[in-house]
């Protein structure tokens, strides 16, 4: 099969334009299913999502499967591509789990009956997953849909994995990535689980923040004690952990973990000076969610602390009786759950091991500690010189009429880490979603404007990496 002509390209958009209502439709048939990994209860919902796109890929050609794992099932299709075919084997990677729902009163709509509702920007659809992650899969799919249909056939050689564990730190996927080496090897990682700058101006992240994720309990006496009899000569632990966390930051908002900042390589005056022309207004972006002064490292511009300076936040806090009226007890145990950004350079086992190291180094006489590891991933930064990422940005040049950026971000995607780790695959992290989407929240949406160039800007990558 011969490169795409302009006019084979110019038929494939023009269907995906004609049948956006079909996508959309589409769509909303994965919205519907409640496939929240978290969550026991919907175990068979994982499946059967799993299931979907299992029988969306193998209508459109592809030798497409279901695989178990040891939690939920893994999707798994191939297409060969034209004989002929020249340019990278794409690995696209999405997943089809979303997270829980809670709480359900803030939502305006059932979270799994989709709407298509109207917004400033145009129509959109608000539902859980809508963009995290069923919104931004779709478009990759309705893009091989209309090639499918208008173009002649797929032109490129692709391998899709969809998992159902992300929003649970795809505690299976490693597992499944290193069993499954041969099969899943490509060229590059196509993943759309990322944002644009803003509605109009499309972006390729090129820098993520990684994590290390941590739960550290401190225990004291060996029961609840009343705190009128023994206020004043017991250890009360909640009161040992909120000064040990209060000291994880200095007053200019640097972090004090013994070492931190060791391997911490401060970004370039020209990748400064680019950020800095964005012009991103901090103020507007805190004012949108109720906020008027900026927290966090003295010293550097907005952009630089939320992509390329490492933090620490007390994710959660508990201990003691926190239900209706009083209960005057000092509290036998205190708990609390602290993650750490991290940026390109930080190893999140050292970080892990300097947390654990900074609480055991204030811990008071009469307490103990014990800690807990949920997740652990280094930062990543993309290769800005790859072929994959020229092609990626032409098409969206071609797409919206104007530059993308290349821009960081100040999320953790762990499977970025997986594919180069394990199969020595990089990524080309090409997302659509907004900062006011609710990932996560409530009344989570996603603009059908993005959803629409989305589709047609993988049109175009196709074209691309097919050699038109």
């Amino acid at each position: 099969m011969p490169a795409p002509s302009q006019a084979t390209l110019t038929a494939v958009l023009d269907h995906a334009d004609a049948n956006l209502a079909a996508s959309r439709a589409n769509l909303f048939d994965l919205l519907r299913i409640k496939s929240i990994s978290a969550q026991p209860a919907h175990a068979a919902d994982c499946v059967k999502a799993a299931e979907w796109w299992r029988d969306q890929l193998t209508g459109l050609g592809f030798d497409a499967a279901v695989r178990p794992t040891a939690g939920h099932p893994v999707v798994v299709g191939r297409l060969d591509g034209p004989a002929d075919y020249k340019g990278p084997h794409i690995l696209f990677y999405g997943h089809y789990d979303v997270q829980p729902v809670d709480p359900l009163s803030l939502w305006h709509s059932d979270p799994f009956d989709p709407q298509l509702v109207d917004g400033p920007r145009g129509k959109r659809y608000v539902a859980r997953g809508a963009v995290d992650d069923k919104g931004q899969t779709l478009m990759f799919l309705e893009s091989l849909r209309a090639w499918h249909t208008a173009g002649g056939g797929i032109p490129a050689r692709i391998t899709v994995l969809i998992e159902g564990e992300e929003e649970i730190g795809s505690v299976s996927l490693d597992p499944f990535l290193r069993d499954n080496k041969a099969e899943l090897t490509a060229d590059i990682a196509l993943i759309s689980d990322t944002g644009m700058w803003d509605a109009e101006t499309p972006a390729i992240t090129t820098r993520l923040r990684g994590m290390t994720y941590a739960e550290v309990t401190l225990k004291a006496a060996n029961r609840d004690l009343h705190s009128g009899l023994y206020g004043g000569s017991a250890l009360n632990p909640i009161n040992a952990l909120t000064k040990i966390l209060g000291d994880l930051q200095d007053e200019t908002g640097r972090i004090q973990l013994p070492g931190f900042y060791d391997k911490v390589t401060p970004i370039s005056n020209s990748q400064r000076a680019q950020w800095d022309a964005l012009g991103f207004d901090e103020a507007a972006f805190l004012g949108g969610i109720g906020l008027t002064t900026p927290v966090g490292e003295r010293g550097y511009a907005a952009l630089e602390r939320l992509w390329a300076r490492p933090t620490a936040d007390i994710n959660g806090i508990w201990g003691g009786y926190t239900g209706a009226g009083s209960k005057t007890v000092i509290a036998s145990e205190a708990s609390a759950k602290v993650s750490f950004r991290l940026v390109p350079g930080q190893d999140p086992d050292e970080v892990m091991a300097q947390f654990r190291q900074f609480v055991l180094d204030r811990l008071p006489p009469g307490a103990t500690a014990s800690f807990a590891d949920f997740a652990r991933a280094p930062g990543i930064e993309v290769n800005v010189d790859s072929p994959h990422v020229a092609a990626a940005l032409a098409a969206l040049g071609q797409e919206y009429g104007k530059p993308a950026l290349l821009m960081g971000s100040g999320g953790s995607i762990p499977v970025v880490t997986s594919l180069r780790a394990i199969l020595g695959v990089d990524s080309l992290l090409m997302g659509f979603g907004l900062d006011d989407d609710q990932v996560h929240s409530p009344n989570e949406k996603f603009e059908e404007t993005c959803f629409h160039h989305g589709i047609r800007s993988h049109v175009r990558l196709l074209a691309k990496f097919a050699g038109g």
